[in-house]
């Protein structure tokens, strides 16, 4: 075998993998900044109206009702 023929595709693979590298840090990188840079946004909860405060309740108060006549039916 040539062995300038090896180093020189030895070389070749060489430069090929330090670009490849470098592009894969520069990717890296960015992703890092980007995440850094941005400050977490805070999760707004959803806000109840007082309509919809009433008719919940009105609807909870049905529901506890229909469990307490279905309790008394099964214990009597």
């Amino acid at each position: 075998m040539d062995v300038k023929r090896i180093l020189a595709e030895l070389r070749g693979e060489q430069s090929r993998i330090t670009r490849a590298v470098a592009a894969l840090e520069a990717i890296s990188n960015d992703g890092i900044k980007r995440s850094l840079s941005t400050t977490p946004k805070r999760r707004r909860r959803g806000r109840m109206t007082a309509a919809g405060r009433k008719r919940l309740s009105e609807l909870m108060k049905k529901r506890w009702a229909q469990g307490k006549m279905k309790r008394k039916a099964k214990a009597a």
